[in-house]
């Protein structure tokens, strides 16, 4: 999907919502895991309820990856079933030497491979440009790159001074010069809600991927209002919020009543923000 295209979305739908499939098999409602595949048919019908209100989906793969062959099998069933018009992502936050970053990107971008067909992936800058550059190689797919996260520890390395600015600073500046806006975006944590200005003055055209949002207690208006710009600019994640809104047979309801939720709030700031 180009960078046209996911506008594009987002102004038809009046949202910027990327749901993300955090599933887990001990908290899907009791009556799925008498199914063939409960993960799948829980993903699949959180996707049925919710697919009007959002732009994206994000599986954080370790979620799969601890179900061994079967979690991967999940994986495989439900980005299949992920409509094409929404832009999918493939949380796996991988960055390793050039070889290894190039069997990653085979993973998540060659169906021919691995069977997957991700449209991006979130990839650790902290090995440097070739970790991230063999994904690049891939025509017309996306980087997603880890550059100041919400997590309390995150200050750790990201708030290092380094030249008299942020470590996450530079890592926006210098990787710029490995892909433009139309193949890279940034993670950006919703809790950094008072950082998006100086991002934005950085990376003015990239969209940024903002989890936090929902259940880890991050302002929806904050981050519309000083992360927007004039193509809106924004995937805003839940995940824990939406997935896990109801957890009896009516959790496909309760899913798509929050998820409208907040497409409804995200039509405001659309309006009122993306100028």
């Amino acid at each position: 999907m180009t960078y046209k295209e996911l506008f594009q979305q987002i102004s038809a739908k009046q949202t910027y919502l990327c749901v993300g499939l955090d599933t887990d098999i001990r908290k899907i409602p009791s009556h799925l895991l008498q199914a063939a595949d409960p993960v799948f048919e829980f993903n699949k019908q959180i996707i049925d309820a919710t697919a009007d209100y959002c732009v994206s989906y994000k599986p954080n793969i370790a979620f799969y990856e601890a179900l061994g062959g079967k979690g991967w099998e999940s994986l495989q069933k439900t980005l299949d079933y992920i409509p094409d018009s929404h832009f999918t992502i493939a949380d796996a936050k991988r960055g390793d030497i050039g070889n290894t970053s190039g069997l990653y990107a085979r993973t998540f971008f060659d169906p021919a491979s691995s069977g997957l067909n991700f449209d991006s992936v979130t990839v650790a800058p902290y090995m440097g440009s070739d970790s991230v550059l063999p994904f690049l190689e891939h025509k017309d797919k996306w980087v997603i790159l880890l550059a100041l996260t919400s997590n309390s520890g995150s200050s750790d390395f990201q708030r290092l001074q380094f030249q008299g600015i942020d470590l996450y600073e530079q890592v926006l500046k210098t990787s710029q010069q490995w892909a433009g806006a139309d193949r890279m975006m940034y993670v950006v944590g919703a809790t950094q809600a008072s950082e998006f200005e100086k991002i934005r003055a950085i990376i003015p055209e990239h969209f940024l991927l903002v989890p936090g949002v929902g259940a880890q207690g991050g302002n929806l208006e904050e981050v519309s209002k000083f992360g927007m710009n004039s193509n809106c600019g924004l995937l805003v994640n839940a995940s824990r919020s939406i997935i896990y809104a109801g957890n009896d047979t009516n959790f496909t309801q309760k899913a798509r009543q929050e998820a409208f939720a907040i497409q409804q709030e995200m039509a405001t700031y659309l309006d009122r923000y993306c100028k």
